[in-house]
């Protein structure tokens, strides 16, 4: 689906057919695709649901020794139809952490 909008040009105005062609091309130049190009496409890959990414961040505190609040959750991945790897920012430290889809934390890892 393309963004163009019309310009009247008014009917007594004539150009002659090189600059009538430059300047239709110019106006299409101007439209704008809302699709993205070809090779832009994400992989749809399974994010863990955000319940499971904040309880990954909530049992991440202890083991980094991080205020809970101080956690937050920057990407996830499924790993397998039971588990999930969810990526943590601790104020500035990597970490990881791998939980399962009942909400169990299986591991917490500094990166």
């Amino acid at each position: 689906m393309t963004d163009c909008h019309p310009i009247a040009v008014p009917a007594a105005r004539r150009w002659s057919a090189p600059a009538g062609a430059a300047i239709a091309m110019l106006l299409a130049a101007g439209c704008q695709s809302n699709q993205p190009a070809a090779g832009a496409m994400r992989l749809s890959e399974q994010t863990a649901p955000a319940d499971l990414q904040l309880a990954c961040a909530a049992a991440a505190a202890t083991p980094l020794g991080v205020d809970s609040a101080r956690i937050l959750p920057v990407s996830s991945r499924q790993l397998d139809p039971q588990k999930y790897q969810v990526d943590l920012d601790a104020s500035g430290n990597k970490a990881t952490c791998v939980i399962d889809t009942a909400g169990t934390v299986l591991s917490v890892q500094k990166v």
